[in-house]
């Protein structure tokens, strides 16, 4: 079955801005609704092609939007923002990432599985938890320095202070 519409997304906390177009370029419809007025109004609409800026958030609804039977594609914020004609509002987002998403040229993100998204999340937790041991440590060999106590740079170093 062909899906002869295209619907861009511009995602927000609550109210998300949809820019409805046919294959060509028509517009359709232009909404603005809630996140559950959103999700209903997708749900009873045909298949179609949705398109939304990989942003937070945007995988999992890509992932309700596959449920829902529609094709999805998310594109990379820096490849809308040369769309913009107006004013940057979310209206004109929505019609941006259509405008952006119709380019044949146009390079989509890959949507990101909840076991992605974990293991993604996983990973940044644990870089900053490196971080902030670094930090830490660093603030507390400046602190010995000021009391005469030399520590050598690292982990290990200040090992001999803990114990």
């Amino acid at each position: 079955m062909t899906k002869d519409t295209m619907i861009g997304v511009d995602l927000a906390k609550n109210v998300f801005q949809l820019h409805g177009a046919s294959m060509t370029g028509h517009v359709k419809f232009r909404k603005k609704l809630s996140r559950a007025q959103f999700r209903k109004f997708m749900a009873e609409q045909a298949p179609s092609v949705v398109v939304m800026e990989a942003c937070g958030g945007a995988h999992c609804w890509a992932r309700q939007m596959i449920k829902l039977g529609h094709d999805v594609k998310l594109i990379s914020p820096r490849y809308v923002k040369p769309f913009l004609k107006r004013q940057k509002n979310d209206a004109a987002d929505a019609e941006a990432i259509v405008d952006a998403a119709q380019r044949p040229e146009m390079r989509f993100v890959e949507i990101k599985t909840e076991a992605q998204q974990t293991r993604a999340v996983l990973f940044r937790n644990r870089e900053q938890l490196v971080r902030q041991r670094t930090e830490l440590t660093n603030a507390l060999r400046a602190y010995l320095y000021e009391y005469g106590y030399i520590a050598p740079q690292g982990n290990p170093g200040m090992s001999r202070f803990t114990t």
